[in-house]
């Protein structure tokens, strides 16, 4: 667990460089990492860790925006990216995840739902093409894992997973895009 919270801690601190949502991100990932793991234990994403990691992203790229040299301009959009953006994005991500699990709720978690709305957060400040990036990056990766599983017979079309690493590992796909691109 520490090498590949090191890992992502590297990676996402090295596209994003020495500007202020840096902080934000990197204390994230090891809270992310270990509710990814998690999930693929147990298939289970707890509320006490989900929805304070939705505050704290809120909060911590917050901090970001009102550090001098963070995010400027007249909408709030600058350099590094946009709260107002990323709290939309949290929003948003939510929501959209909501409408999923009402629509099949044995095909999504509830969890999954929640922890949309902290990666959706995270994937807002960079702005919204970096978020659909993100969002459609998850499903995508769940997509391919799930049809690799079910090419080599170690799984039916029917058989769940855990699908908050996949979101994750797009949210984090995202972000190094953001990141680099900023």
């Amino acid at each position: 667990m520490a090498l590949l919270t090191g890992a992502v801690c590297a990676a996402l601190g090295s596209a994003v460089g020495a500007r202020p949502e840096v902080v934000a991100y990197a204390g994230l990932a090891p809270v992310l990492v270990l509710l990814g793991l998690v999930d693929r234990a147990v298939h289970r994403l707890p509320d006490v860790v989900t929805l304070p990691l939705a505050a704290a992203a809120a909060a911590l790229l917050g901090a970001a925006a009102l550090v001098p040299g963070g995010p400027g301009g007249p909408d709030g959009t600058g350099p590094s990216g946009s709260w107002r953006l990323a709290l939309l994005g949290g929003c948003a991500l939510g929501a959209a995840y909501l409408v999923l699990f009402l629509v099949n709720p044995a095909g999504m978690g509830f969890g999954d739902v929640k922890l949309a709305l902290s990666l959706g957060v995270a994937l807002g400040w960079y702005g919204w093409g970096v978020w659909a990036t993100g969002a459609f990056l998850g499903f995508l990766y769940g997509a391919l894992y799930g049809l690799v599983l079910v090419l080599q017979g170690s799984a039916t079309r029917s058989q769940g997973f855990a699908f908050g690493p996949f979101m994750m590992a797009g949210a984090l796909t995202g972000v190094l895009l953001g990141g680099f691109g900023a």
